[in-house]
């Protein structure tokens, strides 16, 4: 299934400061029984967006209006435990189209990569910096290139670079999953099989 291309993204952050955020926590189990895309984003970190009676926890980031955007800024060791892709999934559908961290799960990263969520890991050091910015000024914005493989701090043109697979980095600018790649090379792939 295709996903949105992805050059180069300007917006405001979502800070989530909270490290070693498991994928349970981001999709609780209770709701992976889909096997449809859609509609996870309701779900999205639902044991922290609402009590027991589904109303929302005025205390949690994505229920505070002061904070929006399209890019999630994670404390350390974001995505770690089971491997399941619905995580991205409900990231996805949420409306994030990256995710920001000092550390990854290695699985959780690559799950991002083939949905369409943009990984960039950043130094602890950096990380620091940008959640004091997001904090100081919820209208701070954040400038992600994956070309130059930079993210940026707009106010004050701090950035660091971060790494991408060239084939993941392609795929991304071109909205292509791994099914979406071959797809795209049919002709190639024909061509070459008649020379077999």
């Amino acid at each position: 299934m295709a996903y949105d291309k992805f050059n180069v993204l300007t917006d405001t952050v979502i800070p989530l400061p909270t490290e070693n955020v498991d994928t349970d926590q981001i999709i609780p189990a209770r709701f992976l029984k889909a096997t449809e895309r859609e509609g996870f984003g309701d779900n999205l970190f639902r044991d922290w967006r609402y009590d027991v009676e589904g109303n929302p926890k005025e205390d949690f980031v994505l229920n505070d209006s002061t904070y929006s955007g399209k890019i999630l800024l994670a404390g350390k060791n974001f995505g770690s435990g089971s491997s399941r892709e619905h995580a991205v999934w409900a990231l996805y559908d949420y409306g994030f189209r990256c995710v920001v961290s000092s550390f990854f799960a290695d699985i959780f990263k690559n799950n991002c990569l083939n949905i369409g969520v943009l990984p960039v890991t950043i130094s602890p050091e950096f990380a620091d910096v940008l959640f004091a910015a997001v904090e100081g000024d919820p209208s701070t914005q954040v400038k992600v290139d994956i070309d130059k493989q930079t993210i940026t701090l707009l106010k004050t043109g701090e950035f660091e670079s971060f790494d991408i697979n060239s084939y993941k980095k392609e795929n991304m600018k071109n909205g292509f999953d791994d099914i979406d790649y071959l797809l795209n090379i049919e002709s190639e792939i024909t061509e070459f099989a008649k020379t077999r």
